[in-house]
């Protein structure tokens, strides 16, 4: 396993990290024993960065993860995890207020089973004032940062231009690294756009969602998916492509995602050992980069055809 710096961290994270997201049965239900060896596995393969949140499944991705932590030393893993997006009663609810990304903290931790974590992210700002994320939530994680409680402290969000603002808008340093998803894969790489940007202001870059929600995907996107239907079509004719040279679209997309060493980690997501164990033996072989070539070229002027966060 190839590892990476994060930014200014100090952390040195794995190319491929662990999304506890399938964890709170976001996508589809699963066998929580499987759910837990799977991550017992990705430790075992060498992925020492491990990304969760209360969001996921509403509070369950952290619960599930918890079982399996709690028997995992702390010094086999970075755990990051997230404030200000939430739900209650099958309905999504946000407070990114400093009282309430305080107790947050302490209640992931409950059920993290750990007593510091390594990352703490402000969730998908997008959704919030960002005023009040750089004058109240980020003040609130440094203090405790200050405490011990939290070692570093960043941003995520869909929208690239979002974060570039939250850290042209807060002291040096503040912002210590960020998570952004579905711009560094084959159908859209607007992430390379902004990285020399971060760089300039020591901020590490992690990615997420290498098959882009599932567009690049054989089975395809999910009913609920927001992309527009165009794209839609010329990712599902790009997977159609690589099937019949006998070279799946799951696997070009997983080598692409964590081709470019500027990208720090890139977040993938299973309930599943053997498919956890699938996509790391793709990314230890060469990718194919005429057959990128023409899956962009199929991908065409759908190329960067982003959606709104939901």
């Amino acid at each position: 396993m190839e590892y990476r710096e994060l930014g200014k961290t100090g952390l040195r994270v794995s190319k491929l990290g662990f999304g506890a997201s399938s964890l709170g049965g976001v996508f589809h239900s699963f066998d929580e024993n499987r759910g837990i060896d799977a991550v017992f596995t990705a430790v075992d393969e060498g992925i020492n960065f491990i990304d969760v949140s209360p969001y996921y499944g509403y509070y369950k991705a952290e619960t599930v993860l918890g079982k399996a932590l709690k028997d995992i030393p702390h010094d086999k893993f970075i755990l990051s995890t997230k404030v200000g997006r939430y739900g209650e009663d099958g309905h999504n609810s946000w407070d990114y207020s400093a009282e309430r990304v305080t107790r947050s903290v302490y209640e992931s931790m409950e059920r993290l089973h750990l007593d510091y974590v390594d990352i703490l992210y402000v969730h998908d700002i997008e959704f919030a004032d960002l005023n009040q994320i750089a004058n109240e939530t980020l003040p609130a994680l440094h203090r405790l940062k200050e405490e011990g409680v939290v070692k570093h402290v960043g941003c995520t969000d869909l929208q690239l231009e979002n974060l570039k603002w939250i850290i042209e808008h807060t002291e040096p340093g503040t912002v210590e690294c960020l998570l952004n998803f579905c711009h560094y894969c084959l159908c859209d790489d607007k992430l390379v756009d902004f990285l020399d940007f971060f760089e300039k202001n020591g901020v590490g870059v992690s990615n997420a969602s290498p098959f882009s929600m599932g567009l690049l995907t054989e089975r395809g996107v999910p009913d609920w998916h927001p992309a527009p239907k165009p794209l839609v079509r010329v990712c599902e004719e790009a997977a159609q492509y690589c099937k019949e040279k006998g070279y799946p679209i799951e696997k070009l997309a997983m080598q692409f995602s964590v081709s470019n060493p500027r990208i720090a980690s890139t977040i993938f997501s299973t309930t599943r050992p053997e498919n956890l164990k699938k996509n790391l033996a793709y990314i230890e072989e060469p990718i194919d980069w005429d057959l990128v070539a023409k899956v962009r070229e199929i991908i065409g002027d759908q190329q960067r055809v982003s959606w709104a966060n939901t």
